[in-house]
């Protein structure tokens, strides 16, 4: 579950008290409405339009699906804003929005219809690579069977879906390795220029993008950043390619750790966060022995954040480690996972890799690119 209109309600938001945040993100100027005429038996045209506040006419059909869409976004923005810690917002119902980071490679919202197909093939796009999940299309009802089979019909132009749940550092952590090999071969095999969207294209997108150039294009983590900020303002998950980066190099080891909510009193105990994202929940166990409620989870190197949900109340735990307040002055509790056995240079390499500017060697690109080459995805 992972669709906008079912996130939990009251999520906290992620993030440092010392995180910039960037002024709200609005891609795309508003058009004008047009009036729409519709065609009556005999053949005549009657006007069914309304007149709105800047005297433009539209539709009362048009004017009630764009209001709707307006809530829609309104919501996405909020839910965005707040699982990102960023201020970002995105207006689905202005239209697709996008922007050239190199001549070669496009950021961007979502298509919408296969209208949106012939826009990208006027500019030379050869390859639309899609990252959204089923939820996040129906939630603004995105017809992506259309869209898809109109670009079989054009055949000059191929489009490909690479899932990522949104809002979710550590999917997007575990996806990239699978998501940027398909990305590299079809960038090889295609040519050209490539359209890479998520919904709004301030998230995912820029994601997929900055680990690409990082891996594949030669760029520094910190050097793909500032140059896809010049082109486009927007929030990629830094740390989520950093540990990505060091699971390729290191390998992905897990760790078990036990979480425990002590208490007989309450009816449920369940966990947002950690490593299913703040859309989702896990249930702990209740040991009647021990009076308490248990988790037991395995999880790879890394922080997680995550927060109690004790009778349908979202809590932090007194007695785990907790973060500091942020700006909206939301505290979580967090968990460093640490893996075994792990030897001197792999630990320096992780730490190195996992900085504040880190960059790979000739060598280390060249193992990552291997790996993306032979990647199979099970």
């Amino acid at each position: 579950m992972n669709c906008l209109q079912n996130l939990l309600k009251e999520p906290p938001i992620v993030g440092s008290r010392s995180m910039r945040r960037p002024s709200p993100l609005n891609l795309v100027t508003p058009l004008p409405f047009h009036s729409i005429h519709t065609m009556v038996r005999g053949g005549s045209r009657r006007s069914n339009t309304v007149k709105t506040a800047s005297g433009a006419s539209t539709s009362s059909a048009e004017s009630g699906a764009v209001e709707a869409g307006t809530e829609k976004s309104d919501t996405y923005s909020t839910n965005m804003t707040q699982a990102m810690g960023a201020v970002l917002t995105y207006r689905h119902e202005l239209g697709m929005n996008y922007n050239f980071i190199r001549p070669d490679l496009i950021v961007g919202s979502c298509l919408q219809s296969p209208l949106d197909v012939d826009k990208l093939r006027d500019i030379g796009v050869k390859t639309v690579f899609c990252l959204q999940q089923d939820p996040d299309l129906e939630y603004f009802g995105v017809d992506i069977c259309a869209i898809q089979e109109y670009c079989l019909q054009c055949k000059d132009i191929e489009h490909c879906r690479a899932e990522i749940r949104d809002f979710d550092a550590f999917d997007l952590r575990l996806r990239l390795p699978a998501v940027i090999s398909k990305l590299h071969k079809l960038v090889n095999h295609n040519g050209g220029v490539t359209y890479i969207h998520c919904t709004a294209g301030l998230g995912r997108a820029p994601a997929v993008t900055l680990a690409y150039m990082f891996w594949i294009l030669g760029y520094s983590l910190n050097e793909g950043h500032q140059l896809l900020q010049s082109k486009r303002a927007c929030f990629p998950k830094l740390e989520a390619i950093k540990l990505a980066t060091a699971d390729i190099l290191t390998g992905l080891s897990k760790n078990s750790i036990t979480l425990k909510w002590e208490s007989d009193s309450c009816s449920s105990v369940e966990i947002s966060g950690l490593d299913v994202g703040w859309g989702q929940i896990i249930p702990l166990t209740y040991n009647k022995e021990k009076r308490a409620w248990y988790l037991e989870r395995e999880l790879p190197e890394g922080r997680y954040e995550y927060k109690y949900i004790v009778d349908g109340k979202w809590v932090c735990n007194d007695n785990e480690k907790k973060t500091k307040a942020n700006a909206d002055g939301h505290v979580n509790n967090y968990v460093q996972v640490s893996r075994d056995g792990t030897s001197d240079e792999e630990r320096e390499l992780r730490e190195r890799l996992t900085g504040q500017n880190p960059d790979l060697t000739k060598e280390e690109r060249l193992m990552i690119r291997e790996y993306l080459e032979q990647y199979v995805e099970r």
